[in-house]
């Protein structure tokens, strides 16, 4: 029977593409280093300082796990070592998709929009802790967002999946107004409950869901006017090139 007669489901592809370019996989691996080094970098300043201050290192970690930037930038570590690596278990070809690339990149990228935007003026490091604060804010979001406007193929995305990627960003809010009640810690002065009260605090809420609902639409409007690439699934061409068969 003739291959003509066989036409395969359309697959979402992973990245990097099955002909990756060193550029792209070398792009790739340059984030997910810098990410990780700054996340160990973050984790052991963490760290240290509470212990100084007669904490435990689980206080310190559990420290680390109330910011967002932190959250994020592990996120990414991971997603773009799985792209780098071209890693085939299950959990890193979730990662690997477009659509979630695409997902991974809005979250760094607006951790680096909103540290700017309203969290720079707040504290001035130096030296050390300044490199690895700017490698955290503004390097791993910039080359995230490089990595995804040269490599990242254009994609079709339902609006229920979209509505998906607001799970980690609420998720996120709901477990921190939540240990903030309970620890009275709160890491961002934006969603602090204890000096503005839950409603100046649902207001400021709504205004960064709103500014990443923005940010979203952008990206989605760029990869809308992206060319639709034609990628082969894999799987399919290596059963064409053992079956003999000639379309």
């Amino acid at each position: 029977m003739s291959n003509t007669s066989r036409q395969p489901l359309r697959q979402e592809p992973e990245l990097p593409l099955h002909t990756p370019s060193t550029a792209s996989l070398a792009l790739a691996a340059a984030i997910a280093m810098i990410a990780w080094l700054a996340f160990a970098a973050q984790t052991d300043i963490t760290i240290a300082r509470l212990v100084h201050r007669g904490f435990t290192v689980f206080d310190g970690l559990a420290r680390m796990s109330s910011y967002l930037t932190n959250l994020t930038v592990l996120l990414t570590a991971f997603c773009f070592t799985c792209v780098a690596t071209r890693a085939r278990f299950p959990l890193a070809r979730f990662f690997r998709k477009p659509t979630v690339v695409t997902a991974v990149v809005v979250y760094i990228v607006f951790v680096g929009i909103a540290y700017n935007a309203l969290l720079r003026y707040l504290w001035t490091p130096s030296g050390y802790r300044a490199l690895v604060n700017e490698s955290l804010h503004t390097i791993v979001p910039a080359l995230a967002a490089l990595y995804w406007y040269l490599f990242v193929p254009r994609f079709h995305l339902s609006l229920k999946r979209c509505a998906l990627w607001l799970v980690y960003p609420l998720s996120y809010l709901c477990i921190t107004l939540w240990r903030g009640r309970l620890s009275d810690f709160y890491p961002y002065p934006f969603i602090n409950v204890a000096e503005l009260g839950y409603e100046r605090v649902f207001i400021n809420a709504a205004m960064l869901v709103g500014a990443f609902l923005a940010l979203m639409s952008v990206f989605l409007v760029i990869n809308h006017r992206r060319e639709d690439l034609s990628v082969a699934d894999p799987e399919v061409e290596a059963d064409d090139s053992t079956s003999g068969h000639i379309d």
